[in-house]
């Protein structure tokens, strides 16, 4: 019987495949491919994303609200993910490329690929949304561009926190979001356990993204994406917002950069070590005859029909 694995175990390029008994089988052409596919799949991640932010301030409310922003961010994830899942992995998220090197999922060298390509793919976004509600930001707050205050709009693009939010309990916040998403995406693709099922990999990540925004967002706008924020972040100062854009919240712009990191080899490691160290020991045993197998493909092998982009 085929052995047979998700997307969501699959999306690491530069990971060994000892099934095929090959050495690099990189060259120039797969780098340009993977990183084509992850920025693009960034790119409508966030044109989706932010544009139901644009959408809700600049209508004063009549247009959405909060959950609607969740809604908009959860859905864009999972069209993403459609967009590059079999080919990047659509990681969209330097935090989940970073927790995938430290598991082993994919090589060290592949990670500036993957961080530059969701860079881009947030920058690029933004200006696409800002260019798209050019007319409305400048009608909504008079072109007074600002950070804060009551016709703010630097939040359509990058996080800041509530008032009430220190810096150590906004790090707590982007720590705990990050780690449950990766703990989750992790179940998810442990085809040990209870997968997501295969075709079914953008609907069940876009619903994790929702469920976090609506559980866990109010404190700081639930970035827990380095790259989702970095880029727009700096995308506004150079558009209008100057330089306060990383003076406000005291300094905040460097948390949802630094601690999702964090927060996602924390949530992933725990679930390694509190469910999938205790998977049953893969036997390569074929079954007796009338009796059932019941291993499942291991997250590290290559699915039949990914890319071939293994090192």
């Amino acid at each position: 019987m085929k052995e047979q694995k998700s997307m969501l175990g699959e999306g690491r390029a530069g990971e060994v495949s000892g099934a095929r008994g090959r050495s690099v089988c990189w060259g120039g052409r797969e780098h340009v491919r993977v990183g084509l596919a992850e920025a693009l799949s960034t790119f409508v991640m966030m044109v989706f994303g932010l544009g139901s932010v644009a959408q809700v301030v600049t209508g004063g409310g009549h247009f959405g609200d909060y959950l609607s922003i969740n809604l908009g961010f959860g859905l864009a994830v999972a069209m993403g993910v459609h967009v590059g899942g079999k080919v990047s992995g659509a990681h969209m998220n330097a935090a989940v490329s970073f927790t995938m090197c430290v598991l082993g999922r994919l090589s060290w060298k592949m990670l500036p690929l993957y961080v530059v390509a969701q860079l881009l793919g947030s920058f690029l976004a933004a200006g696409t949304v800002f260019t798209l509600y050019y007319d409305a930001i400048h009608h909504y707050c008079d072109g007074n561009f600002t950070v804060s205050g009551p016709k703010a709009t630097a939040g359509i693009f990058a996080t800041y926190p509530a008032p009430y939010l220190s810096i150590p309990a906004g790090f707590l916040d982007q720590v705990l979001g990050t780690a449950m998403l990766l703990l989750c995406v992790t179940a998810l693709a442990d085809q040990k356990n209870q997968p997501a099922p295969s075709g079914g990999e953008p609907v069940a990540v876009g619903a994790l993204v929702l469920l976090i925004g609506i559980s866990m967002g109010s404190n700081s706008g639930y970035a827990i994406n380095p790259t989702r924020d970095l880029g727009p972040r700096i995308f506004t100062a150079l558009a209008g917002w100057g330089s306060e854009v990383f003076r406000a919240g005291n300094g905040w712009w460097w948390v949802p950069v630094l601690a999702p990191l964090v927060g996602g080899v924390i949530g992933a490691l725990i679930y390694k070590a509190l469910v999938e160290l205790f998977h049953p020991v893969h036997n390569n045993k074929e079954p007796e005859h009338g009796e059932r197998s019941s291993e499942l493909a291991p997250l590290d092998q290559c699915k039949k029909g990914s890319a071939d982009v293994c090192v």
